[in-house]
């Protein structure tokens, strides 16, 4: 700890012990461990926690099933979560696991606090419970889990219920106000949306109910300050209305199992039962029990007070709204400071699906080491060591995971786009960009860095460049080497890992042109000023590749070290603690400097490695945790999709505190994490549509041929008239009385708009907020239930009467971005 240096401290979340690790849960450490690396390269004080979530009963039942104790189990898996870390290079500084005794102390320290405040007491609760998912839900007895698809139980016990709806205003107001800072507008809507409650339901009153003076019809903010003035809303800003009471208080421990922390004492004898907490509460608090809360050694005490509060917390996006709603509570209620920051990330898919253990679609990070590592930097340096092959491997991933998919965004990933980009960015761009130069330097430099040319003299070869490829802009690659520096920090300190490293491969590409148009090879070296011009050229290509080698050392730490010993610069690590990785200035190569040894940094991949990394997935897997996992390939024949829940205010209900598995039988709506309903037989066409609130355009079903005369013939004009756009939902609520419409407000990026959609018995609002969608934008407004709407969403329909399928992007789009 040092009191002259910023701090930064950041978290995953901890991972729960129900599965071993994917490549999904190593894109978030991933993330985190670059957000980490890049700190430290600023000279803050840094700090990055990442760990395991392991209580619970489904933990308890999946030990019984395997015939192991529970501490055994979580020890298995936590260790392959820790070992997996330590094999790809992750920098975190601790690794927590809910078993710990330090945590077990904090937590109860934590009950207890909040206990003595008042704001935890003892009732008593029955409930359909889902031991899955460990959370109870809104099914009658006996029924399939809405989430998961597992029979439920039913559950009747006391429980400690913490008083949560004491903080919906509280919480509001935070949020609104930014001091609770949730870093994703569509997240922090969600968030805001489920703080309001269901406050539309006031449009369905008649003017004597609200108290009007007159019968005219009432403007929509007419209709809430007349609910407002007679206490059926409240107020948290200017025209921000919420439902009083709409948050519940929530269960925080259970007596049905005795896998976890049990209950601190006095609160323990009030019950009749040994109660264990629950386990989101348990987990939550291991970002303050990591550091020091709950000690009573002076130097952990010390630790947590330089410490907290967390400056980042990063997690999944399904798990926002406990983080942004039952942690901050908990952390009012015991008056401790609020994290500076909340993020989320979106979903990493495969084959269009959310990767998930039911589903049996997992690829483990161990496939991509292995394949990548044997087979490709293996192959080029067969003496290498394990540990050299794995963190090379890992680069790859690293590289891929953060260039192909924008933070906060759902993410495709397959094998064979993880070998186009890395042959494309890494063995044909970067890595032949540092071995073309490095080569000549050495061939007419005797690998020694000359002099670099004054401004004016590079200039002078920017333009003969430019008059040697009129395509050119000589401007443009000046102005790409001056700015590169800053506006790469600028999307390092703004998170934006994608377009960073867009920019870097501009301008390794730039660079690669500037050596291709020059040719410092063809110069005739018997000229006067010939050899002083290849060295010229030649520094301007390694002082680049300096400049972008420290930029993506935070990404490619295994690769860029080996750049910077090959450009003579020695330890990059020392570098970087020396801040000498912070000065990404032209001219900051030194002339003198010799290259070291050279060898090849990126061997191309060869397309037969798809294959073995199928290979490596599919066969029959060995047992885990009492039972064998799904092959890959079971990921394109998914079971029938359970109905999503619709109430997700359960009095009791306990959300995740964890990335844990997809509900079995979901399948992807057009490369988002959304869920279809399949009912009866597949139809053997598709029909498309325009009747509704929604119009049907394309289907996730295979096409036959329909009968001739199904669709009339248009004319290109007439296809024309229709102006079909890129918005994104930022608010999606259910309105009152309306068993099959959604109101959603939509960002068309010039503007944004109210569409009423009759898709509420298919998707929930939570699931909507965020996604990136086909508008028609042209339509005349219309009114429903007393709402104008706005547009239609373009979507498919399975048959008549089918479930609406939102049409979507797989690929990053501008708002308001016409379909033509």
């Amino acid at each position: 700890m040092s009191a002259d240096r910023k701090k930064f401290y950041l978290t995953t979340p901890i991972y729960y012990v129900n599965a071993r690790p994917h490549i999904g849960h190593a894109y978030t450490t991933i993330v985190a461990d670059v957000l980490a690396r890049r700190h430290s390269l600023l000279g803050d004080d840094t700090f990055f926690l990442t760990g395991t979530d392991e209580h619970g009963q489904k933990i308890e039942r999946s030990a019984a099933a395997a015939g192991i104790a529970p501490q055994q189990f979580a020890d298995q898996v936590s260790k392959s979560f820790e070992d997996l870390w330590k094999r790809m290079g992750i920098t975190n500084n601790a690794y927590i696991r809910t078993t710990d005794e330090k945590h077990k102390r904090g937590v109860q320290k934590l009950f207890a606090e909040l206990h003595a405040r008042g704001f935890i007491e003892l009732k008593a609760y029955t409930g359909t419970y889902c031991v899955s998912d460990e959370t109870f839900v809104d099914v009658p007895a006996g029924a399939p889990c809405p989430d998961c698809g597992r029979i439920t139980e039913i559950v009747t016990e006391e429980n400690f219920f913490f008083k949560l709806s004491e903080f919906q205003l509280p919480l509001l107001q935070l949020i609104e106000s930014g001091k609770l800072k949730i870093e994703n507008e569509a997240r922090r809507n969600e968030v805001l949306s489920f703080l309001r409650g269901n406050w539309q339901y006031v449009l369905e009153l008649s003017n004597e109910e609200l108290g009007a003076p007159h019968n005219e019809p009432l403007e929509v903010l007419e209709a809430f300050d007349l609910a407002f003035k007679k206490g059926l809303l409240g107020k948290f800003g200017e025209n921000l209305y919420y439902v009083p009471g709409a948050l519940k208080d929530l269960s925080v421990s259970r007596s049905s199992f005795t896998w976890g922390i049990p209950v601190p004492e006095p609160a323990a004898s009030e019950a009749k039962q040994k109660h264990v907490i629950y386990v989101w509460l348990d987990a939550l608090a291991n970002y303050m029990t990591a550091i020091g809360y709950g000690s009573t050694d002076a130097d952990e005490e010390k630790k947590f007070k330089h410490y907290w509060p967390a400056d980042l917390h990063l997690v999944g996006k399904e798990i926002i709204r406990f983080h942004c709603v039952y942690w901050p509570a908990f952390l009012l209620a015991a008056d401790l400071p609020l994290p500076k920051a909340i993020t989320a990330h979106g979903w990493l898919l495969f084959d269009n699906s959310k990767m998930s253990k039911s589903k049996g679609n997992i690829v483990r990070t161990e496939t991509i080491l292995d394949s990548f590592g044997d087979h490709v930097y293996g192959s080029q340096f067969p003496n290498s060591t394990k540990p050299e092959r794995d963190l090379f491997a890992t680069d790859v991933l690293r590289y891929f995971l953060l260039r192909e998919i924008p933070f906060g965004q759902d993410g495709s990933f397959s094998f064979e786009a993880l070998i186009t980009r890395y042959n494309a960015d890494l063995a044909n761009g970067y890595g032949n960009l540092v071995s073309r130069t490095f080569s000549m330097l050495h061939k007419y430099c005797q690998g020694t860095i000359s002099e670099g040319p004054p401004e004016q003299t590079l200039s002078e070869l920017l333009t003969d460049l430019e008059d040697l490829t009129p395509k050119y802009d000589a401007n443009e690659i000046r102005s790409l080497m001056e700015s590169l520096p800053s506006v790469a920090s600028e999307l390092l300190d703004k998170g934006d890992l994608a377009t960073w490293l867009k920019s870097t491969a501009i301008m390794v590409s730039t660079t690669d042109q500037m050596l291709t148009g020059l040719a410092p090879w063809k110069i005739d070296l018997q000229q006067p000023d010939g050899m002083r011009a290849v060295e010229q050229t030649l520094y301007c290509a390694a002082e680049s590749i300096r400049i972008i080698t420290a930029l993506l050392h935070p990404i490619l730490p295994a690769a860029t070290a080996k750049v910077w010993a090959q450009l003579g610069l020695g330890d990059i690590e020392v570098a970087a603690r020396n801040r000498e990785l912070n000065n990404l200035q032209w001219g900051g190569l030194k002339p003198g400097t010799k290259l070291g040894a050279l060898t090849p940094i990126f061997p191309r991949a060869d397309k037969g490695l798809v294959q073995i990394m199928t290979d490596m997935e599919n066969p029959t897997p060995a047992p885990t945790e009492g039972r064998p996992e799904t092959p890959l390939k079971a990921a394109t024949t998914p079971a029938p999709a359970q109905p999503v829940p619709t109430d997700s205010t359960h009095p009791a209900a306990a959300p995740r505190t964890s990335s844990l598995g997809e509900p079995a039988g979901t399948l992807p709506v057009g490369g988002s994490a959304s869920t279809t309903t399949h009912n009866g037989p597949t139809p053997s066409h598709t029909e498309a549509t325009a009747s509704g609130p929604f119009a049907s355009v394309a289907s996730q079903t295979p096409i036959t041929a329909g009968p001739a005369d199904a669709s009339p013939a248009i004319t290109i004009d007439d296809f024309a008239k229709i102006e079909l756009r890129v918005a994104q939902i930022i608010v999606a609520e259910r309105i009152p009385k309306a068993d099959k419409l959604l109101r959603l407000e939509v960002d068309l990026g010039h503007e944004k708009r109210q569409i009423l959609s009759g898709i509420a018995e298919w998707y929930t609002p939570e699931d909507l907020i965020g996604r990136r969608i086909v508008v028609i934008t042209n339509l005349a407004p219309r009114k429903m239930r007393g709402l104008e709407s706005h547009g239609m969403l373009l979507a498919a329909s399975e048959g008549d009467g089918g479930k609406p399928v939102l049409a979507t992007f797989g690929e990053e789009i501008a708002l308001g971005s016409r379909l033509k």
